[in-house]
C-alpha cells in the first residue's frame, strides 16, 4: 500500500515537472521575431525603440540586420527577388535606413508596402558650450550679433554637418558676421575638441552627438524651422514582412509619445516639430 502511494506520487511529480518543461517549451515556440533592416547610423535610435517596444510584446523578439547604403539596398532588394529571405540569415520586416533618399527609392521600386512611411526621427542641429560655461548665447541669431564668439565649426567643404551649418548661417543673414570667427574642424569630433580646449567658446553639432557628450558640453539652443530643415529618418514596411499587423504596431509605436520620447532623449527631434 505504502509502495503504491509512493509510486503515485512520483508520477504525479513527474508529470507536473513535464508539464512545466512542456510549457516552457510552448511559451519559447511563441516567441516571434521582427527583423529590421537598417543603417548603422540610426543604431541607437532604432535599437531603444525595439528594446521598448519589446516591452510591450513579451513574445515578441526584434531582430536588426544592419548595412551601409548600397549594400543594405541589395539586402532588402535580395528579400524582394526570393520573396522571402536575404543573404540565407532570414527576412526582414521593416527597413530603416539612414535617411529618406534611401527609402523614396525603395519605395519606387516596391521593395516597400506603398504608404506605410512613418517618419519617426529628425536631427537637429544645436548650439553647445562646455558645461563650466556660465554665461553663452541662448540662440543661433546671437552669434551674428556683435558678440564676438569664436564658433568651431565642422568643415562644410567636407562634411554635411559643415554643410547645414553654412547653410543656417545663410537663412540666419549671419554668414557675414561670423565668418571671421570660424575655427574650422575636420568632423564633429574635432569641434569638440576645438571647443573642450578653448579654441571656440561655442560649437555647432548634430544633437544625437551632442547628447553623447552632455557630461562636457550642454546644448544652449537648437535651430529650428524655417531656418533650418532638418534631415527625417522614416521607417518603412519591406514589401514581404510577415506580420502586417505586428509592422503596423510597431510603426505606430515608433510615432507615439512613449516612442518620441524615447527618440528625443537621444538628441533627436519629432519629425514635425517647429
Amino acid at each position: 500500500m505504502v509502495r503504491t502511494r509512493k509510486v503515485a506520487l512520483f508520477v504525479a511529480s513527474l508529470f507536473s515537472a513535464l508539464s512545466v518543461w512542456a510549457m516552457a517549451l510552448a511559451g519559447q515556440g511563441a516567441v516571434e521575431s521582427l527583423v529590421i533592416g537598417a543603417s548603422p547610423s540610426m543604431r541607437a535610435p532604432v535599437e531603444a525603440l525595439g528594446l521598448a517596444f519589446e516591452r510591450s510584446h513579451p513574445n515578441v523578439k526584434v531582430r536588426v540586420h544592419y548595412d551601409s547604403g548600397l549594400d543594405l539596398r541589395r539586402a532588402i532588394a535580395t528579400v524582394g527577388n526570393d520573396h522571402r529571405f536575404f543573404l540565407g540569415t532570414g527576412p526582414i520586416d521593416l527597413v530603416a535606413p539612414g535617411g529618406d533618399e534611401l527609402l523614396a527609392r525603395l519605395e519606387s521600386k516596391y521593395y516597400t508596402q506603398p504608404d506605410t512611411k512613418r517618419a519617426y526621427a529628425a536631427v537637429p542641429l544645436v548650439l553647445v558650450v562646455p558645461v563650466a560655461l556660465v554665461e553663452a548665447p541662448a540662440s543661433f541669431d546671437e552669434l551674428g550679433r556683435g558678440a564676438g564668439y569664436r564658433i568651431a565649426i565642422s568643415d562644410p567643404a567636407l562634411t554635411e554637418l559643415g554643410r547645414q551649418t553654412g547653410q543656417l548661417f545663410n537663412a540666419l543673414g549671419i554668414a557675414g558676421d561670423v565668418k571671421d570667427r570660424l575655427d574650422i574642424a575636420s568632423d564633429a569630433r574635432g569641434v569638440l575638441d576645438h571647443l573642450l580646449l578653448g579654441q571656440a567658446d561655442v560649437g555647432i553639432l548634430f544633437g544625437p552627438d551632442a547628447v553623447l557628450e552632455q557630461e562636457r558640453v550642454r546644448i544652449v539652443a537648437q535651430a529650428g524651422r524655417p531656418n533650418f530643415q532638418p534631415t527625417i529618418h522614416s521607417l518603412a514596411m519591406h514589401r514581404y514582412c510577415r506580420n502586417r499587423a505586428l509592422c503596423g504596431e510597431f510603426l505606430a509605436f515608433s510615432g507615439s509619445r512613449e516612442g518620441q520620447a524615447i527618440v528625443k532623449s537621444l538628441g533627436y527631434t519629432a519629425p514635425d516639430a517647429p
